[in-house]
């Protein structure tokens, strides 16, 4: 899953970031309301966290950025001025939710985490699908009563071709959404073939279906269907 973390103070911001890293997501970072915009603009994101108050800007605009953008992402604002006037107009503008400066990063993780499963999986604690079970809560993935061994990277994106189920995915976008920006600098796409393989092995080798399905020069897609 991507997030999109805003925030001007740099101890905070690595904290964070690190926290949310290791959880797994993929955090893409921002310290202005320029740099957040660029952004917002250039990539979507399942989530997007920002603070209120930026060295160029309010957290508030990019709010109205994204709900004028159409942008699927939800939205959690953490902010020091723990002020009721934030919040309203934080939650009019769009925001779904409020988060208070200090908090505790499990408490922001278990918040991103509610917010994402109300968004793509309408709340559900476990996702079903063919023979998979996805224990959403505890980022893993079952064939029977077996669990999987995947790597975080293989989950994010299991769970994203999973949550696009027979949508055909381009290569660059599985690699820009489950890695984000950092893609870019990238020679090739060799790491999203080497992570395809190692998934499909791993799933197969489980007694699960090949639910990946290639499209060559294009990309890949997941159906359950024979």
């Amino acid at each position: 899953m991507k997030i999109l973390l805003i925030e001007d103070e740099s101890e905070l911001l690595v904290n964070i970031q690190t926290y949310l890293e290791d959880e797994p997501f993929t955090v893409s970072t921002a310290t202005t309301f320029r740099q957040a915009a660029q952004k917002v603009h250039d990539y979507a994101y399942d989530c997007v966290v920002v603070d209120i108050m930026l060295p160029d800007g309010t957290g508030l605009a990019l709010i109205e950025q994204l709900k004028e953008a159409h942008s699927q992402a939800g939205i959690i604002i953490i902010s020091a001025k723990n002020s009721p006037d934030d919040r309203i107009n934080g939650l009019y503008l769009g925001a779904d939710d409020y988060l208070s400066k200090p908090f505790y990063l499990p408490e922001l993780n278990a918040r991103i985490r509610a917010l994402i499963r109300r968004r793509q999986h309408a709340g559900e604690k476990q996702l079903l699908v063919g023979s998979l079970t996805f224990l959403l809560q505890r980022n893993e993935v079952k064939v029977a009563d077996h669990v999987l061994p995947l790597a975080p990277k293989e989950y994010a994106l299991l769970l994203f071709m999973v949550t696009n189920k027979g949508r055909l995915l381009t290569k660059e976008g599985i690699a820009e959404h489950i890695w984000g920006e950092y893609t870019e600098d990238a020679d090739s796409l060799e790491f999203l073939y080497t992570h395809i393989r190692n998934l499909r092995k791993k799933l197969t080798s489980s007694g699960c279906p090949d639910y990946i399905k290639s499209r060559y020069g294009v990309g890949y897609l997941l159906t359950v269907e024979p």
